[in-house]
């Protein structure tokens, strides 16, 4: 089968044989390309050494050389070209003490995670499979290269890749693999937050956000997420895991719906939330968006404009519609919908897009007048000048007509 492997890659690899290497496209571009996916990037593997790689392309990053890895840059974009290698033994789930490079491709595709990962490609041979993963593909399977306790012991992080790529492709994970992955899920305590919080994040934007019962099912949310743990314990396990499938892929509404019931409380929740994505390492930006889905996905508000303005008026705009889609896919996962609470959801949205469209006040920057004003009405800086504000943006919510600089500089007055 013949694979169309980008021009850039193909010169890579072309110029590697042409000064006598061996060079193949590796991984999983090799995999994506197979299920006529495009892959997000392409690896290549040789049997240069990572010094000789140097030697043949003018523009290179040394991006690991002790592992065997030099990035080669061909018009600003970059391709990481790593050296056949053998890993020595392993200390700690998850680095090698020595990496030893080989001039044998197979010995390089026995050392990696699933079968469906251990394939390599170049025009000239064609697909290199020892290990089978292009019929794993076909019978959707991940499958460990070779004995999967090895292959897990080498690297922790492997049992929750196993269960990520399961949920980002819907494959079975085989079943020898799945007993390693259970026996061996204690050792992720050796693996950092930021490993952790990437494949869970993977596994969580993927088509199949509901695998993460998998993860649970094999003890792997005991180690890295064991709050999950405590919630499979109520009927709200199960509900969360239904309500993804009313979800968009989108990181924070999924992250939202996974905390949102945590504790009994949104604030409770709110404060769980926090303590876990600062646990698990999430930038900030992450952290306050889905601690304000948490405290307000119930949507405690009236159905009305004026209420739909307050609300915009104390969280993010941007976030109103994403928080309705949470607190929709909880009411979906119900075994009976709340049909008036759909529909209050529904009304809700509508409010928000003719408030935003009008672009009705929403916020004191929003004020038709400013603390300048005021300060130029002899008010002195202060205090007094913020109360000021937040008794305009009160009135103006209610009545957003009323947003006129002269009718707030004369209700100021009598007032």
């Amino acid at each position: 089968m013949k694979i169309e492997v980008p021009k850039k890659v193909q010169t890579i690899i072309r110029t590697l044989q042409e000064h006598g290497y061996d060079a193949y496209a590796v991984g999983g571009c090799v995999r994506d390309s197979l299920l006529f996916r495009s892959p997000a990037d392409w690896d290549i593997t040789t049997s240069a050494k990572p010094l000789e790689v140097k030697e043949i392309f003018k523009r290179t990053v040394d991006t690991g050389l002790q592992h065997g890895t030099v990035t080669v840059l061909i018009e600003k974009e970059g391709f990481e070209v790593t050296t056949y290698r053998i890993d020595g033994e392993y200390e700690d789930s998850r680095h090698p003490k020595e990496v030893i490079f080989t001039g044998n491709l197979e010995e390089d595709l026995k050392r990696r995670d699933f079968t469906i990962n251990a394939m390599a490609y170049n025009d000239a041979v064609g697909l290199v499979d020892v290990f089978g993963g292009r019929q794993d593909l076909q019978d959707k399977i991940v499958r460990c290269v070779g004995n999967p306790q090895e292959r897990f012991t080498e690297d922790a992080l492997r049992i929750l890749r196993a269960v990520r790529f399961s949920a980002q492709l819907g494959f079975f994970i085989e079943e020898k693999t799945k007993e390693a992955a259970k026996v061996l899920a204690p050792t992720l305590k050796n693996i950092s937050a930021e490993r952790i919080q990437t494949e869970l994040l993977k596994l969580l934007v993927s088509k199949n956000p509901h695998y993460l019962k998998t993860a649970w099912e094999l003890g792997i949310t005991k180690i890295v997420l064991p709050e999950f743990d405590v919630l499979m314990e109520t009927s709200m396990g199960e509900k969360t895991l239904k309500a993804f499938a009313y979800t968009s892929a989108d990181k924070a509404e999924r992250l939202a719906v996974l905390f949102a019931n945590m504790e009994k409380t949104p604030e409770k929740s709110r404060d769980l939330a926090q303590k876990i994505l600062r646990r698990l390492r999430f930038d900030n930006d992450t952290i306050n968006k889905v601690s304000e889905l948490v405290f307000w996905h119930t949507c405690p508000w009236e159905c009305t404009k004026k209420a739909v303005r307050i609300v915009l008026s104390q969280c993010t705009p941007a976030l109103f519609p994403v928080l309705l889609n949470v607190h929709r896919a909880e009411l979906l996962a119900e075994e009976k919908p709340d049909k008036e609470n759909l529909e209050f959801l529904e009304k809700s949205g509508e409010f928000y897009r003719e408030i935003m469209e009008k672009k009705e006040c929403i916020s004191i920057k929003m004020l038709a007048v400013s603390g300048k004003d005021f300060i130029e009405m002899g008010i002195e800086p202060g205090k007094k000048i913020g109360e000021l504000l937040s008794s305009c943006l009160a009135l103006v919510l209610e009545n957003p007509e009323k947003n006129t600089r002269e009718y707030l500089l004369s209700y100021i007055t009598k007032n």
